[in-house]
């Protein structure tokens, strides 16, 4: 005789919602599988079928109540605990909102899309006030809201009047209008391995660009040549925070890594040399391996500046390139010390900023630890300190609590700011900093540059638009953005001579003009968007290359959509039907003997929109070729 099994019933399968009335859409479906899944009633059956109503998996709490107590002291009933043992307890699923940001369910917080919903447990994302959520925060209708502008006479005082009238030599006492660099002339996506984090215009050649990143590495890109481009991929293993060119040598470049290294790089030679190790005996531990993170030049005194993760500040003479002095503890021990900079009139005073809060001047002629001059108190973390470009009688600061702060005097009272700006740049992990910057063309030293978090809703698609702000009004005189980068900006640079704007978004580096200034993209021969690493790694959905773990995904896309591009057709695949356009596109590129390139390309139509076109071309010729293609896509 065969044995036999005994059959167990399935468990009880109970759903939780948010109210009582709604019904699963699915309990039809669950109350079949239940009878088909029954099969000879067991003698605990009748047991379990008093802990539920009607056979629909919604629990009854009186029921729940009496049958978990005994005698009111807690004390558990033996058919509950045999059925706990048998494994027959019902299965809760629970289908209730569960709130990302307190974890307690009943309401949704977060991007829903390209909104941010605002957690009703937290204060204001933005201002950090409670009473109001960052959708109806007044200082997100209006940046200035709360902000005392500036008076328009500079002081009352007259011997501060002509210690600045002295310092201010190149002020005009006529406002003249902005120039906002508002429209993406060219650009490179993918220009990176990993995230940008820091950018440097060329002092004296006007389209040259240099960039880094976090795996250490070095770009030098000419914008006005688009397709002439380099990166030194051997100079860091680690995240290059600060580059500065050498003030008597324009084709010298020192970087400030995380690994603990300042290189001087020559770019015409690629040779690279170390200018001090603080790292000699490698990896140690996390308690004693030290990062340096600001950096400035003296050019006055010929020393370069760097601060490190533990608050002490070292200096390295320019001209024998070795480290000079000891090392100077200028903020609190053991916290980083992200921002230096030199006063552009008086070398001799340094501005500070780090992790402990503070911003600090200094002066380097009685420079020893716990001599500062000032200390510029924040709420939090500070990113970044700078003097004014010009005068270098104003200081601008960044800070995580969503706050840029100004000081309209150095010569004034340093205990207060003169105003505090509210702006969305407070960030979570994997993100470059943000870090607000002065103009260093506009006269009046009034005009800054920053990225912004916070996504803002264009026609259906999350933004992070660049904000320039009026730090004397506190007014917002810009917001430029381009439909296809949805990535957040975070690093900006201005360049020091003409109107151009710099803009390090994820792995990819973007240039924009002026509109009037800006030749319309369909009048041009050359493509002006370069893709970079497609041929490495390949991912479904995006363009060519490696996620970064650290960043968004890098989309270079038309309204917010994401291009699939197709593998090249064979010879006996049939052609498609539709034909969308027909695009005459010139490149010019070198070649190695019997190569096979592929080639991607964004061509807009008259609707701005790009569309993707891909080539495969055999080159067998050494010499610099200029090639012209005729391809026909269509989607």
């Amino acid at each position: 005789m065969a044995p036999r099994t005994r059959r167990t019933a399935f468990p009880k399968v109970l759903i939780e919602r948010d109210t009582d009335s709604e019904q699963s859409s699915s309990s039809d479906d669950e109350n079949e599988l239940e009878e088909e899944n029954e099969g000879p009633p067991s003698e605990s059956e009748p047991e379990e079928e008093d802990s539920t109503k009607n056979g629909t998996g919604e629990r009854i709490e009186e029921d729940l109540e009496e049958d978990s107590t005994k005698n009111g002291n807690g004390e558990r009933i033996e058919e509950d605990l045999g059925l706990k043992r048998k494994g027959k307890v019902p299965i809760t699923i629970s289908l209730k909102k569960v709130c990302k940001v307190c974890k307690k369910p009943g309401h949704e917080a977060g991007f829903k899309g390209a909104t941010y919903i605002d957690c009703p447990m937290k204060p204001c994302f933005l201002c950090k006030m409670p009473g109001h959520t960052t959708m109806t925060c007044p200082h997100r209708v209006a940046i200035e809201h709360g902000v005392i502008p500036a008076p328009r006479t500079n002081t009352r005082n007259t011997v501060e009047f002509v210690l600045q009238r002295q310092l201010r030599p190149r002020i005009l006492p006529i406002k003249p209008a902005y120039v906002i660099p508002d429209q993406v002339c060219c650009a490179v996506i993918r220009y990176h391995s990993r995230r940008v984090t820091c950018l440097e215009f060329h002092p004296t050649k006007n389209n040259i660009l240099l960039s880094g990143d976090k795996k250490g590495q070095v770009g030098v890109w000419d914008f006005d040549k688009v397709h002439e481009r380099m990166v030194y991929q051997n100079i860091h293993t680690c995240i290059v925070n600060n580059m500065r060119f050498k003030p008597t040598d324009d084709v010298m470049i020192y970087a400030a890594s995380s690994d603990g290294t300042i290189s001087s790089t020559d770019l015409e030679t690629g040779m690279s040399s170390s200018l001090m190790n603080l790292n000699p005996n490698g990896w140690q531990g996390p308690s004693t391996w030290r990062m340096l993170y600001g950096m400035d030049i003296n050019a006055e005194k010929g020393v370069l500046l760097v601060a490190d993760n533990f608050g002490f500040l070292y200096m390295v003479d320019t001209r024998s390139n070795s480290k000079t002095g000891e090392a100077i503890l200028i903020h609190k021990k053991g916290s980083k010390v992200v921002g230096l900079h030199c006063n552009p009139v008086q070398p001799e005073l340094l501005l500070s900023c780090g992790n402990d809060h503070f911003a600090r001047i200094w002066d380097m002629r009685q420079l020893k630890a716990g001599s500062s001059l000032s200390d510029l108190a924040h709420k939090r973390v500070v990113n970044s300190a700078y003097f004014s470009p010009l005068s270098g009688s104003k200081i601008l600061t960044t800070s995580q609590d969503n706050r840029l702060r100004i000081w309209d005097s150095i010569f004034g009272n340093l205990d207060s700011p003169s105003r505090e700006i509210v702006h969305s740049h407070d960030f979570n992990r994997h993100l470059t900093p943000f870090r607000a910057e002065w103009d260093p063309k506009d006269p009046t030293e009034s005009l800054a540059v920053i990225g912004r978090y916070i996504s803002e809703n264009y026609n259906g698609a999350a933004l992070h638009p660049i904000d320039f702000i009026d730090i004397s009004t506190g007014q917002l005189v810009a917001e430029v953005m381009d439909p296809n980068i949805t990535t957040i900006s975070p690093v900006n640079k201005l360049h020091p001579r003409d109107d151009i704007l710099a803009s390090g978004s994820s792995r990819s580096l973007f240039i924009w003009r002026p509109k009037e200034k800006s030749e319309p993209v369909e009048k041009k021969d050359e493509s002006n968007i370069i893709i970079c690493g497609g041929a490495k790694k390949k991912r479904k959905g995006n363009f060519g290359g490696e996620s970064d773990d650290d960043s968004e995904d890098d989309r270079y896309v038309s309204k917010g959509k994401n291009f699939q591009f197709k593998k090249a057709e064979s010879k006996s695949a049939p052609r498609p039907r539709k034909v969308v356009c027909s695009v005459h596109v010139k490149l010019r590129f070198y070649a190695t003997p019997l190569t096979l390139y592929r080639f991607y390309a964004l061509r807009p139509d008259k609707h701005s929109n790009l569309y993707p076109i891909l080539w495969n071309l055999t080159i067998d010729s050494e010499t610099l070729l200029h090639a012209d293609f005729n391809a026909i896509t269509s989607y």
